[in-house]
């Protein structure tokens, strides 16, 4: 385990981890981790200071979850799709799966991953479910995602 890896477990980043160990508990842990390999690492924390700071400032672990799980929604082709199309305008399930050329089951079943997740949130008009983005954040988000891969209108 390199010494990055190391910090990032003794700050809290590992698995599970929900509560964050002290400065002495990671120096410690490395001092163990050092003992069990029979390697010798050179590192050090260097700014313990900053190393507290940014502690202090990190989320916990169930919002670093849900962060997690926003993004990987992000992380579909066909997703991303109804949320350009959304970012344009309302639109209820089959007209999204006309534009898109797929099934409404298809996108009924992106939609839920969505909605999920907070991104778009939907309103039933008589018999049909009409789809938008759930707030103005969403589309700030897909809107600088566009802009940071270099996409023109």
């Amino acid at each position: 385990m390199n010494c990055a890896a190391r910090i990032g477990i003794g700050i809290g980043m590992g698995a599970g981890v929900e509560d964050m160990m002290d400065l002495d508990e990671i120096i410690l842990a490395e001092e163990r981790e050092l003992s069990t390999e029979g390697d010798k690492c050179e590192c050090n924390i260097i700014h313990a200071d900053t190393v507290m700071k940014v502690r202090a400032a990190m989320p916990g672990a169930r919002d670093l979850y849900s962060l997690s799980e926003l993004y990987k929604s992000l992380g579909d082709p066909t997703r991303l799709g109804i949320l350009f199309a959304l970012s344009q305008d309302t639109m209820c399930v089959c007209d999204i799966a006309a534009l898109l050329k797929l099934t409404q089951s298809a996108v009924s079943h992106q939609l839920r991953v969505l909605r999920n997740v907070r991104l778009v949130k939907f309103e039933k008009r008589g018999k049909s479910v009409y789809y938008s983005l759930d707030d103005d954040h969403v589309k700030k988000i897909f809107e600088q995602g566009l802009e940071h891969v270099g996409h023109t209108k």
